[in-house]
C-alpha cells in the first residue's frame, strides 16, 4: 500500500499490469483503439524478468523517491528472503519471487523506467503532421471537385445526366486508390503498450526503423536494467501477419469495403484499422484440455468430435452444468474484445454436445432422452434448491458471443448462491458433520466401493449410492457399522 500510494501516480499510461482499474483487457483496447494504420509490430519479451531483476538496481530507482533507509533495508530483506521448493531452501541473489505480494508493484517499479524512456524514445522518433496525399488521388479528386462545380450551374438535363455519371465513376476510381501514400518518409509515428514483461510496439516507418528501435530497446535493458531481451520471442511482424500479444493476435486490416457515414457520405472506414483476433488454436487447446472433444482424421482433414468427461460422472447435474458454464464465460469474458468472437458458437456447439454425452454417460442414457429431460423453450435448465428451500432453476449459458468494444473490468458473472444436494469435495462432505445416509450430526467416516456395478441394490445404503452414482459416501459411526454388518 505503501509502494502504491508512492509510484501509483507517476506510471505511465501505456502501463497496464498489476494497476487498479487496468487489467488485460485495458492494454488491448488501448492498442485496439491506438495502434490503427500501423505497418509493423515489435513483439518484446524480456528473457527471464522475474527471475532476473536487480536487486541493486532496484533498491538505486526506490531510493529515487524514497529516502527512509529502513524501508529500503526491509524490501532488500523481502528480495533476498529466498524461496522453498519441493522442501529444498533457494536463495534469491537476483530476482523477485513470484507471487510474493510485494512483487507486482516492484516489477512494475522496475520496469517504469522502460515506459519512461519509450515515451522519450517516441517523442524523438514520431515526425510530420500527417501523411503526404497521394498524387494519383489528388488528381482524380480535382476532376470530380471540377465536374461537380459545373453541375451545379448546369441546366440541360442531359448534360446534368452525363455529369453524374461521370462524377460517379469519378468517386468509384477514388475508392480503389489509398488517399495517402502508405511509404512517406517525411511521417512516422510509434506506439507503445506493456502489460508485465510483454510489450507491443506498432510502427508507422519502414523495416529498418524497426530495426533499430529493438537493438535500442535491447542495449537501454541491459545496460540500464541489466535485463535481456528475448531473443526468440521479441520479433519483427509486417502489420499485414499476425503479431502475438496476451494471447491475442493483431493485425491491420486491408479493406476496400466501404460504409456510409452519419451524413451519408460513403468512405473506406475498415481501411489500416486495428484488429484483435481469437486464435482458432486457442480454442482448440482449450477443448482438448477440458477433454470435450477429440480429434479424428478424414481423408487428411482434421475433425473434432465432441465428447464425454467421465471424470465428472460423480458431479450431479447442477455442478456438471455450473462447471461448463464456467469454463463458456470464462473464455468468453477473456476474449470478448476479439472481432471474430462470433467463432466461439463454435466451442460453445462443442461444449454443449460434450455436456449432453456426459450427463447421458451419468445416468446411462441417451443424448436424446437428456435433452428432452432438461430442455424448455430450447434452454437447457437445471432445478435446485436454494438456502430458504425455494426451488429455483440455473440454465446453460445462452447470451450468444457478441464483441464488446470498451475494456471490462468487472466481467465475471456474480452469480447467485445456490445449495447443491451435497459437495463433491470429501473434504467439504467430512467436514459438513452430516451424516449422507441419515442425516446425523457426528464425526463422519468415508465408506467406498471398488465398482458401482458390483452394487445389487439389495439393501438400502446400495441403493443410495447407485441413486447418486457415487462409489463413496460420508457416514456417521453408527451407519458405517450397519453397513458394514450388512455386508458380512
Amino acid at each position: 500500500m505503501i509502494l502504491e500510494s508512492i509510484y501509483e501516480g507517476h506510471f505511465e499510461k501505456c502501463s497496464h499490469g498489476f494497476r487498479p482499474h487496468r487489467s488485460c483487457h485495458t492494454a488491448l483496447a488501448s492498442i485496439h483503439e491506438g495502434f490503427d494504420g500501423t505497418r509493423w509490430f515489435i513483439e518484446g519479451d524480456i528473457k527471464g524478468f522475474f527471475d532476473n531483476i536487480d536487486h541493486d538496481v532496484m533498491i538505486d530507482i526506490l531510493s529515487e523517491r524514497i529516502s527512509d533507509q529502513r524501508f529500503l533495508r526491509l524490501i532488500r530483506k523481502f528480495l533476498n528472503a529466498g524461496y522453498m521448493e519441493k522442501w529444498q531452501f533457494h536463495n534469491t541473489f537476483s530476482g523477485a519471487p513470484q507471487g510474493g505480494v510485494v512483487s507486482p508493484i516492484l516489477a512494475n517499479i522496475y520496469l517504469d523506467k522502460l515506459d519512461k524512456y519509450m515515451q522519450e524514445y517516441i517523442s524523438a522518433f514520431n515526425k510530420g503532421g500527417k501523411r503526404r496525399v497521394n498524387p494519383e488521388y489528388k488528381r482524380i479528386e480535382s476532376r470530380k471537385y471540377k465536374r461537380v462545380k459545373k453541375l451545379k450551374n448546369e441546366t440541360d438535363e442531359q448534360k446534368k445526366e452525363a455529369l453524374r455519371e461521370e462524377i460517379h465513376q469519378l468517386h468509384y476510381e477514388m475508392q480503389q486508390l489509398p488517399a495517402t501514400l502508405d511509404m512517406d518518409e517525411n511521417f512516422k509515428r510509434m506506439r507503445y503498450a506493456r502489460y508485465a514483461d510483454d510489450f507491443l510496439i506498432g510502427v508507422i516507418g519502414s523495416k529498418d526503423d524497426c530495426v533499430k528501435a529493438k537493438e535500442d530497446i535491447k542495449n537501454y535493458l541491459l545496460d540500464t536494467l541489466k535485463l535481456e531481451l528475448s531473443a526468440e520471442k521479441t520479433l519483427i511482424t509486417n502489420s499485414s501477419d499476425k503479431a502475438k500479444f496476451l494471447g491475442y493476435e493483431v493485425t491491420i486490416r486491408r479493406s476496400e469495403k466501404t460504409r456510409k457515414d452519419s451524413r451519408g457520405i460513403t468512405r473506406r472506414s475498415l481501411n489500416h484499422r486495428t484488429v484483435l483476433l481469437l486464435p482458432i488454436e486457442v480454442m482448440r487447446k482449450k477443448l482438448l484440455d477440458y477433454g470435450a472433444i477429440k480429434i479424428i482424421v478424414e481423408n487428411g482433414k482434421e475433425k473434432w468430435q465432441s465428447t464425454s468427461r467421465p471424470f465428472l460422472r460423480n458431479n450431479d447435474e447442477l455442478e456438471i452444468l455450473n462447471r461448463y458454464n464456467s469454463e463458456i464465460r470464462g473464455i468468453y469474458n477473456y476474449y470478448c474484445l476479439a472481432n471474430n468472437c462470433n467463432i466461439l458458437n463454435s466451442f460453445y456447439f462443442h461444449m454443449k454436445e460434450s455436456m449432453y454425452k456426459t450427463l447421458s454417460s451419468k445416468y446411462e442414457s441417451t443424448v436424446r432422452k437428456i435433452i428432452r429431460k432438461y430442455t424448455r423453450d430450447k434452454i437447457f435448465r437445471v432445478q435446485y434448491e436454494d438456502h430458504r428451500g425455494v426451488i429455483k432453476e440455473r440454465t446453460l449459458y445462452h447470451g450468444g458471443f457478441r464483441q464488446q468494444n470498451q475494456a471490462r473490468l468487472d466481467f465475471a458473472d456474480n452469480l447467485s448462491s445456490y445449495r447443491a444436494t451435497q459437495s463433491t469435495s470429501l473434504m467439504a462432505r467430512l467436514k459438513a458433520h452430516d451424516c449422507e445416509y441419515c442425516g446425523a450430526t457426528d464425526n463422519l467416516k468415508m465408506f467406498h466401493v471398488r465398482k458401482l456395478k458390483n452394487l445389487e441394490g439389495k439393501q438400502e445404503w446400495e441403493r443410495f449410492m447407485i441413486a447418486r452414482k457415487r462409489k463413496t459416501i460420508a457416514v456417521c459411526n453408527n451407519c458405517y457399522r450397519k453397513i458394514h454388518g450388512n455386508k458380512k
